[in-house]
């Protein structure tokens, strides 16, 4: 299995819209995704505007699949200008 983490900052005064987005998103891919396995969300509570994501897949090709799907599109569309900063890693879950 692989783990995609994402850590999200909001800019200033959209922290709200940001996570209603990523709430959008994660619904999304676990009830649309057979290969999305967990997708949780995490908020700062030091800090309205910095988010976390930890996405549990069956392999690559279901991370592959996840960033084609039509609610991935919409997603990136709402939030891209929403952000202050986005960055992403992948990694083998053991």
């Amino acid at each position: 299995m692989l783990a995609v983490i994402v850590d999200f900052e909001a800019l200033p005064g959209k922290g709200d819209e940001v996570r209603d987005a990523l709430q959008f998103q994660a619904r999304n891919s676990l009830e649309k995704e057979p290969g999305c396995r967990q997708f949780d969300l995490c908020a700062d509570p030091d800090d309205p505007h910095k988010f976390f994501l930890y996405e549990v897949y069956d392999d690559q090709a279901a991370i592959d699949a996840h960033g084609r799907t039509e609610h991935y599109a919409v997603f990136r569309a709402r939030i891209d200008p929403l952000l202050k900063s986005r960055e992403r890693r992948q990694m083998v879950r053991l």
